[in-house]
């Protein structure tokens, strides 16, 4: 070996004996303080709730949001959540921005929520008696699943009453869509043809789970055999959820290019994820919606679409949670680290995570495009929640919606009156399926 490798690995040794020599010097003096603490404190304190408090601590101090101690039975559902299967009421949850208080989104179709009479629209004041004003939604979520059979009693204010009323309901298994259409056909399963619209069709991802993209290609596929000519994607509401699948998404709707690279520390590139052309959909007028809770995952479908140039995104601003998440066991039972590794960065080089800095220069998050932004706030929010929320669980009056349905009453109006933001979406498709150059010969 030549004398320079020698001393190259030799002085590798060095470092990394020193790095150890570092990290187990504090280790012991963490042991020592937890030691005195246990055996010395004037009351008894278990030494779980202190490891727990010292891993807390030591996230806390990256001044990182997205970078937590996770405790083992959130790790657990955690997992269930990406599997897209877990203990819980089956209830969709958003926040007034104004007030601060949880509205029901809608209760899952089938779920004990929608068994127990919790209606779209209500606001979830208390659960098991404590206040929901002042937690986030995170801590809310998780004080609403447990364990299957195990009950939970919420205080809840309908819509148009003023005074709550409390609901006991029975947690279960909830089985999530993660894809979903339309509205609800009379067997419950979903329809993807936009309603009234001959020719569009409603693609909605609500998370991205394990099974998710190949959810979008039977959906999509089964609609371009019916003669779908445009499509409505909607990311609205969409937390985020497993980068893999999200990225199958992309791939479903780009035949070659860059889908997302991740940075590291200093901005180093760790990896670029191209695009490839098998299994790639035909080329359609797409039209992605977006608000300001689109996040993290849905905020790469919706960059990668529009620095493409295959979608047109409409809506609102997205809420700018680029950064990229890895999953740390730790010991059986000790729970896990959710740590920030890395940076997401559009293919047009711009980074998608809100900054200090980049709120500077404005780069963050996927703005629509000119002409196709839409802000919904207040009543008027309130209201395509209800809407949305009815289409998911009802029936509509006139029947199954479907491909050529014609609506009637209330539903003519929905695009302009319930979902602008849905309508500049439908307004922008219907202008390209009737462009000559996309109509038959």
């Amino acid at each position: 070996m030549p004398r320079r490798n020698v001393w190259l690995l030799g002085l590798l040794t060095v470092v990394c004996m020193a790095c150890h020599v570092r990290v187990e010097r504090y280790g012991r003096v963490i042991s020592y303080a937890m030691g005195q603490v246990e055996h010395r404190f004037v009351e008894k304190v278990e030494a779980r709730r202190l490891f727990e408090g010292a891993m807390d601590g030591l996230m806390r101090q990256l001044q990182d949001k997205h970078s937590v101690y996770v405790l083992p039975k959130q790790f657990q559902e955690l997992r269930q959540t990406l599997e897209q299967e877990f203990g819980g009421l089956g209830i969709q949850l958003t926040q007034d921005r104004k007030t601060k208080e949880f509205i029901v989104a809608t209760p899952l179709y089938g779920s004990p929520a929608y068994a127990a009479g919790i209606r779209p629209g209500d606001r979830i004041l208390r659960i098991e008696g404590r206040p929901t004003q002042g937690l986030s939604l995170e801590e809310v979520t998780d004080l609403l699943r447990g364990k299957r059979g195990t009950a939970v009693v919420l205080a809840i204010r309908h819509e148009d009453e003023a005074e709550p009323v409390e609901i006991r309901v029975v947690r279960g298994v909830i089985h999530t869509d993660s894809v979903l259409g339309y509205a609800r056909k009379a067997d419950g399963t979903w329809d993807y043809w936009l309603e009234g619209q001959d020719s569009l069709g409603y693609v909605r991802i609500a998370g991205f789970g394990d099974r998710t993209h190949e959810e979008v290609k039977t959906a999509v596929e089964g609609l371009l055999a019916g003669g779908m000519k445009g499509l409505v994607l909607d990311l609205r509401d969409n937390p985020g959820g497993s980068l893999p699948s999200s990225l199958k998404v992309c791939d479903l709707f780009i035949r070659s290019g860059v889908i997302v690279t991740t940075r590291g520390r200093d901005g180093a590139i760790l990896k670029i994820v191209e695009a490839t052309p098998e299994g790639t959909l035909p080329d359609f007028p797409t039209a992605v919606l977006v608000n300001q809770d689109s996040a993290s995952a849905s905020e790469i479908v919706a960059a990668c679409l529009q620095d493409h140039h295959r979608a047109v995104v409409a809506g609102e601003r997205t809420y700018g949670k680029g950064t990229v998440q890895e999953l740390i066991d730790l010991q059986p039972g000790q729970g896990a680290l959710k740590l920030t590794t890395a940076s997401y960065w559009r293919p047009s080089e711009k980074n998608i995570n809100r900054t200090k800095q980049s709120e500077t220069s404005g780069d963050w998050g996927v703005t629509p495009d000119e002409g196709y932004e839409v802000k919904l706030e207040g009543e008027a929010l309130v209201r395509q929640i209800r809407w949305r929320s009815q289409h998911d669980l009802l029936r509509p009056a006139n029947g199954v919606p479907g491909k050529g349905a014609k609506p009637a009453g209330e539903e003519a109006r929905f695009q302009t009156d319930v979902d602008p933001q849905l309508a500049k979406a439908v307004e922008y498709l219907a202008r390209e399926v009737t462009r000559p150059s996309l109509s038959p010969p």
